[in-house]
């Protein structure tokens, strides 16, 4: 399986799209608003900005990219204004793999241009938007040419399925069942990507310039803990299941692995230690239901069905995924067995999504 080509999330505006079950991932962005603001402040204390290069790393489609963005030019305009600052021109990119729904995002900037003149007033005028296509493995921007990275959700995605993982039968992730071995090669996929990544911002990124990251991470010292797994394995259960009743062939559920790593807050430090360009101003960790309305309004009967908003949820992330390895004949039923258990589930443990958040600044 090509990464590169397939990992993306469900395009478009439909009931099964990212853009219509991103709720639990707009929660997130939310938490990370006080991180981001010491960001800029921190960009504002050391430097007298007449532009500013802001970009979005990993923004998919949908809502949330555009919300992303609100924040942090928000955010901008308020630190400025606190500190007597003219508003900079600001200028931010856009990024993810070329498979992303980037036209949904496009459509959308009217709107999101109305949103940013109610809260800014003519300063919105100052904002200008581009799409950059590209895995964030690489490098995406000319050299010292960016202030501030914000990324969100989008770290823990791998850019390649481990080498190695013929052992984890009957997996598709690292789970409580899987082997030393497994764990090893996810673990060091992850360090090689993050390493790639933080060799290419420190490029990018001007003396002093910032990054708040956000991964789907884990407290735990346990790769394979529930915290950060356990969702996969219920969908595995799903797929094991069909591959019981003769639905999915054994030898295509044995072949599919998810392209992903769960850091922990201590992996996270270590890696950045490691390749040195960068201060850590701040690492924290949160949590998020994984049930986006848990304790919320429910704007209809279906939603109040816990398993059938994380079922929706994790099929807009993994539909892609599935329907390149498995075709899309099995898609239906596999969400709705994993829409049961889930609930199942659910009724009885605690079930939440954890959060690792950095920022850091680039050394002088």
């Amino acid at each position: 399986m090509e990464v590169v080509q397939v990992l993306c999330m469900k395009g478009g505006n439909g009931d099964t799209s990212y853009a219509k079950n991103s709720l639990v991932q707009k929660k997130v962005i939310s938490l990370t608003k006080p991180i981001i603001e010491d960001a800029i402040t921190n960009l504002y204390c050391n430097k007298f900005l007449t532009s500013l290069c802001i970009a979005d790393l990993g923004c998919s489609s949908g809502p949330n990219t555009l919300f992303a963005v609100l924040e942090v030019v928000t955010t901008v305009d308020r630190v400025g204004k606190k500190m007597g600052r003219q508003l900079p021109e600001i200028q931010v990119f856009l990024n993810d793999l070329p498979g992303n729904d980037f036209n949904t995002i496009f459509k959308s900037l009217p709107g999101f241009q109305k949103d940013l003149e109610k809260r800014m007033g003519a300063g919105a005028e100052s904002c200008f938007i581009n799409g950059v296509p590209g895995s964030f493995y690489c490098r995406l921007f000319p050299s010292k040419s960016l202030h501030f990275i914000h990324s969100s959700y989008s770290l823990q995605w791998l850019s390649q399925v481990p080498q190695g993982l013929e052992s984890n039968k009957g997996n598709i992730y690292m789970a409580s069942s899987s082997p030393p071995c497994v764990l090893k090669v996810y673990y060091e996929q992850f360090r090689t990507d993050f390493s790639m990544f933080l060799r290419c911002r420190s490029e990018e990124l001007l003396e002093g310039g910032s990054m708040v990251l956000t991964f789907l991470g884990r407290r735990s010292e346990d790769p394979s803990s529930k915290e950060c797994c356990y969702i996969w394995e219920l969908l595995a259960v799903a797929l094991n299941d069909m591959v019981a009743e003769g639905l999915i062939e054994e030898e295509k559920m044995d072949s599919f692995n998810i392209p992903q790593y769960t850091p922990s807050p201590a992996e996270v430090k270590c890696e950045v230690e490691k390749e040195g360009s960068f201060t850590i101003s701040r690492l924290e960790v949160s949590e998020v239901n994984w049930n986006a309305y848990h304790g919320e309004f429910c704007p209809s009967d279906a939603h109040k069905d816990g398993g059938y908003n994380v079922a929706k949820l994790m099929r807009a992330v993994a539909e892609p995924l599935l329907v390149s390895h498995f075709g899309d004949g099995i898609i239906e039923e596999v969400f709705s067995r994993y829409q049961k258990i889930v609930a199942d589930r659910m009724s009885r443990e605690k079930t939440e999504f954890v959060n690792v958040t950095v920022f850091m600044t680039k050394r002088g």
